[in-house]
């Protein structure tokens, strides 16, 4: 019963590869464009001579990749806009081999300098009224942590987008889902005054980037990052540090 069961399950692994396969090859030949509505369920099964289940799992593979969404009542579509990479990996891997804060960072400034620079050379007017909107609701935002975060993972998202190099916006927006994940638990350590200070930073990123001076841009990120790397180090060490515990007094005849 259990070789059966083994069988049926290797089968369906395998019809789920043709479903991918066939999609991919679709893609590869212009046949399917970012916005295009994939052919339904059943046309798809007799196109590729497997049974509607095998099809779902198929799909659901190439959501979990980022090349297909579902939309209720509507179908299946290949996404329309930047590509967006899977999180669910990263957040595995992250939690397998514990990144650290400082990796996290180190990281980031590999990417997002140099998506700050390409981003001053390419930007086009509606990047630069994206980014002045971010920039906006950053100031808007410095007495609410989570709204701010939010804000903040925007205004990178669009520096990476503005960078026009859809590979660059791909990795960033994934690395900034990770950096959410971790970053949410501890926004509310951040004062008021850091966060008016690093809505200053991101206007003066924005601003280089507006001026097309990439120079600035790639130099003003470097701080930025820098800067709020260090003060995460400061909250990870105020965090761990012992606290007191006052011993009450014992009240007179207690137990």
């Amino acid at each position: 019963m259990a070789r059966r069961v083994i069988a049926s399950e290797r089968v369906a692994e395998r019809g789920a590869g043709q479903v991918v396969s066939f999609v991919r090859g679709l893609i590869e030949d212009k046949a399917l464009r970012p916005g295009d509505r994939l052919p339904a369920e059943r046309v798809l099964a007799v196109r590729i001579g497997v049974s509607r289940p095998t099809v779902r799992m198929g799909l659901h593979a190439l959501a979990a990749m980022g090349c297909v969404q579902s939309r209720h009542g509507s179908g299946t579509y290949i996404p329309d806009g930047p590509p967006a990479l899977g999180t669910e990996s990263l957040s595995l891997l992250a939690a397998l081999h514990d990144f650290s804060r400082q990796q996290m960072y180190d990281a980031r400034r590999i990417l997002e300098v140099g998506a700050a620079g390409l981003a001053a050379e390419c930007a086009t007017s509606d990047h630069i009224a994206s980014l002045a909107e971010a920039v906006v609701s950053l100031f808007a935002s410095t007495d609410d942590p989570q709204r701010f975060l939010v804000h903040d993972i925007s205004f990178h998202r669009r520096v990476a987008a503005a960078s026009g190099n859809p590979i660059i916006a791909a990795v960033v927006e994934m690395v900034s889902a990770l950096y959410y994940e971790q970053r949410r638990e501890t926004a509310e350590q951040a004062s008021n005054r850091e966060r008016r200070e690093a809505a200053q930073s991101h206007r003066d990123i924005f601003q280089a980037i507006r001026a097309h001076d990439a120079e600035t841009a790639r130099r003003t990120m470097n701080e930025h990052l820098l800067s709020a790397s260090a003060y995460q180090a400061k909250e990870t060490t105020k965090s761990a540090a012992p606290r007191r515990v006052r011993r009450r007094r014992s009240t007179p005849g207690a137990v």
